[in-house]
């Protein structure tokens, strides 16, 4: 009767190390589940960022008013008839007048 005690109190400590410890461990499932709910988070965002560009795909092959607001923004499109004004900040100017000067 002992030996069977004993061994039931040998299997019991072993199957507590594993519960606290081990892989499957009520540790181990916490941290995974962290790693499972930041993951969720940032799939959720990028799934956002996808959706905005998908929209603007969408956009670009079917209207020519955001291929219009492109040529503006990045390549600095002016309609004919339209007036241009460039308005810089001094502190840039004085940082471009000097280099102007040097190369003349």
């Amino acid at each position: 009767m002992k030996t069977i005690l004993g061994i039931l109190i040998v299997i019991l400590a072993v199957l507590q190390v594993r519960l606290w410890r081990g892989e499957g461990s009520l540790a181990d499932i916490d941290r995974l589940q962290r790693e499972i709910d930041n993951q969720s988070a940032a799939n959720a965002g990028l799934e956002q960022r996808n959706k905005g560009l998908k929209q603007e795909v969408r956009d670009l092959k079917t209207g020519l008013d955001s291929v219009e607001e492109h040529a503006r923004s990045e390549l600095g499109l002016i309609k004919h008839g339209e007036t241009y004004y460039l308005i810089a900040d001094k502190n840039q100017l004085r940082a471009v007048v000097p280099a102007k000067a040097a190369t003349h």
